[in-house]
């Protein structure tokens, strides 16, 4: 009966906009307080039919202090200072072991065709009898490493680590945790700063903010190695900074002036960036210049919010705000770009999310997309060949008709029974979601929000799950310990 004291959460955090509307640092402070109480209330064992009646009363008592709450009142004050211009940039590795480095980092390696890869994975999961697994070459390895438990289990995040409240009343559209590392978070926000922090040692912290952009950051990514961080701007620059002082090494403006919107790193060369701007157009830039890469531009259809590459960094995925998702080859030698297909996911429904993955669980490949589309449901698409084809497999319904959600697949998913991806929603929760369940197929709901959640993260093992929402507020959220 967790749940019941995560719903009061939820509760209290909708009606935490009429609190002191002057001062928001106490808004922050009591849903922290709240959620200290509440975990610890939920270990007292109160029966069940207790637990609910305290809910009711709770929210009859809120109603009666600040009116009825309506979804459109429970988000008036950030919608309006929301965004669609941000994306969620690819972080998909093999998961192999084999392709790992002698010093644990991860490495590309060949993947053969996604037209093969794509009919072999069809005829498989055709012809197996109903619930039995599809074993890979490291299945055995990697069920020993996750271990039988259930996907319940494993992703039963319950506890409000820490709360971050530097950017109050300026929308979060994008954070992220750094490569490989679970403890270094960054976010950027409508506010023009980014931050960057350090979850340990105690206590969690803000490491240093990054100063600079004139008008709201959109977007940003880390190097791989972490130690540069590439963010843009509707001030029309891209910036790169330096993560240890927060030095901005260089500024580079939009040559057409335009509003920059979305940005990723080249997963093989990050001498290389991808951006997308207001006009429509997507380039390639070397930041070690600050030039375009000749040959790496093209036009979309409408204005560029998000950007995926394929783990080689042979596709590149752009979505626009007319509905669009355009498939690019990427030549690695010079950079140049290859318009390839076009799908249209819904017209006039902004593709706010675009995130690849090679592997969609560990009983077999499965070259995907997950898709934020503004159409009240979460997509996932199925790679069907080298030029970055899309063919919908499932959809997920959730709460998203018009901000810039994002969602993320589990990164060691294909380490775990069955396979989960987890998304922001406009009802203020943190959905996760078994792609590979027919019916039933919520895992895990995490309330505490009190607008609409734009951007959820993992650090590299899976223990602490960030989150960010149109008011400025993060959330980190902890693994339940069983």
């Amino acid at each position: 009966m967790a749940a019941v004291w995560q719903q009061v959460l939820a509760v209290d955090a909708r009606y935490n906009a009429y609190r002191t509307p002057t001062f928001p640092q106490f808004r922050t402070q009591y849903i922290r307080r709240r959620s200290q109480l509440l975990r610890e209330n939920a270990k007292c064992g109160f029966e069940p039919g207790l637990r609910r009646q305290y809910l009711r009363l709770r929210s009859q008592l809120l109603a009666l202090r600040y009116g009825p709450l309506s979804e459109q009142s429970s988000f008036r004050a950030s919608s309006v200072r929301s965004s669609r211009t941000t994306l969620d940039r690819m972080e998909d590795f093999e998961e192999d072991p084999r392709a790992q480095g002698a010093r644990g980092h991860r490495r590309s390696v060949s993947r053969g065709s996604y037209q093969l890869q794509a009919q072999m994975n069809r005829a498989v999961y055709d012809e197996r009898p109903p619930g039995s697994l599809v074993p890979t070459s490291v299945a055995e390895a990697s069920r020993a490493m996750a271990g039988d438990t259930t996907l319940s289990e494993n992703y039963a995040f319950a506890g409000m680590h820490h709360i971050f409240d530097q950017h109050v009343d300026s929308a979060v559209p994008r954070l992220q945790f750094a490569n490989d590392d679970k403890r270094l978070l960054a976010c950027c926000s409508l506010d023009g700063t980014l931050s960057i922090m350090t979850l340990s040692p105690p206590p969690p912290t803000v490491k240093v903010t990054l100063k600079g952009h004139a008008g709201p950051v959109t977007d940003f990514a880390w190097s791989l190695s972490n130690d540069i961080i590439v963010s843009t701007s509707k001030d029309g620059t891209l910036r790169i900074w330096n993560t240890e002082d927060g030095r901005c090494i260089r500024e580079v403006a939009d040559p057409e002036g335009s509003e920059l919107l979305c940005c990723t790193f080249q997963p093989m060369n990050n001498n290389l960036t991808v951006v997308g701007n207001s006009k429509h157009h997507l380039q390639v830039v070397n930041i070690s210049t600050g030039k375009k890469v000749k040959g790496g531009s093209s036009k979309l259809t409408g204005r560029v919010l998000s950007l995926s590459f394929d783990a080689p960094g042979k596709i590149l995925w752009a979505g626009d705000d007319r509905g669009s998702i355009f498939s690019f080859i990427f030549d690695m030698a010079t950079g140049k770009l290859t318009k390839a297909k076009r799908l249209v996911v819904n017209e006039g429904s902004p593709i706010s999310s675009i995130s690849a993955r090679s592997w969609i669980s560990r009983e077999a490949r499965d070259p995907s997309l997950l898709i934020n589309a503004c159409v009240n449901k979460l997509l996932l698409y199925r790679v069907v060949d080298n030029e970055g084809t899309l063919q919908l497999k499932r959809s997920f319904p959730i709460q998203h008709g018009s901000q810039p959600l994002h969602s993320i697949f589990c990164p060691l998913m294909s380490f775990r029974q069955g396979a989960c991806v987890v998304t922001g929603s406009e009802d203020a929760c943190v959905y996760f979601f078994d792609v590979e369940r027919n019916t039933k197929a919520i895992v895990n709901k995490l309330q505490g929000h009190s607008g609409p959640v734009l951007d959820v993260s993992f650090n590299c093992d899976e223990s602490l799950l960030a989150s960010s929402d149109t008011t400025g507020m993060v959330i980190i959220w902890r693994r339940e310990q069983k």
